[in-house]
């Protein structure tokens, strides 16, 4: 059985996350004959929230609004996959993360998020000014699109996690409803 899955970005890393995770859910999706094929379709989709959101609220509608617009984006889709990372403030730190919204053709969703990693005071004093996560961490590390590659996870844990890795959590727990039997679910 082969479907259709279009995620919400052209972002290379993002897409790496996305396509990690379905090879090992190739016969683990409930209803689906496996073994299952996916193709994975990644389309620039708004988010309709800011470029870089500030809270867990936020960043989880842009992932919704992702998910969403990319099942829209690409006829005959299956799942539609938003992921969108942002911050938010914990007490008085700030952490980063990415939400990700799995919805099928039917509307049911599933939600899931990325681990949680600190943001320094230097890289805030930038997000505050209104520069995006990405632009700083580009502009600290004096590489280019780092958020195509390792990005600021990566960095900032000297290669040993990887943005795709990071987000490859939050892609299994929204594929959840999928994965388990409904009876956790009803």
């Amino acid at each position: 059985m082969s479907i259709t899955i279009s995620v919400g970005t052209k972002n290379k890393a993002k897409l790496s996350a996305v396509e990690q995770c379905l090879a090992t859910l190739k016969d683990k999706l409930v209803g689906f004959q496996s073994p299952v094929l996916f193709e994975v379709i990644g389309v620039s989709v708004n988010s309709d929230v800011s470029d870089q959101p500030m809270s867990e609220e936020e960043t989880m509608k842009g992932a919704k609004n992702r998910a969403l617009n990319s099942l829209k984006a690409v006829q005959n889709a299956t799942f539609g996959i938003g992921i969108e990372g942002g911050v938010q403030r914990v007490g008085d730190v700030w952490m980063e993360s990415g939400w990700v919204v799995v919805v099928d053709g039917s509307g049911k969703m599933g939600y899931g998020k990325s681990g949680s990693y600190q943001l320094s005071n230097k890289i805030m004093k930038r997000l505050d000014e209104g520069v995006e996560l990405a632009t700083v961490i580009d502009e600290i590390s004096g590489m280019h699109d780092m958020r195509s590659s390792q990005g600021a996870m990566g960095l900032l844990t000297n290669g040993i996690l990887p943005r795709d890795m990071a987000y490859s959590h939050g892609v299994y727990f929204a594929f959840a409803p999928w994965l388990s039997d409904e009876k956790y679910w009803l």
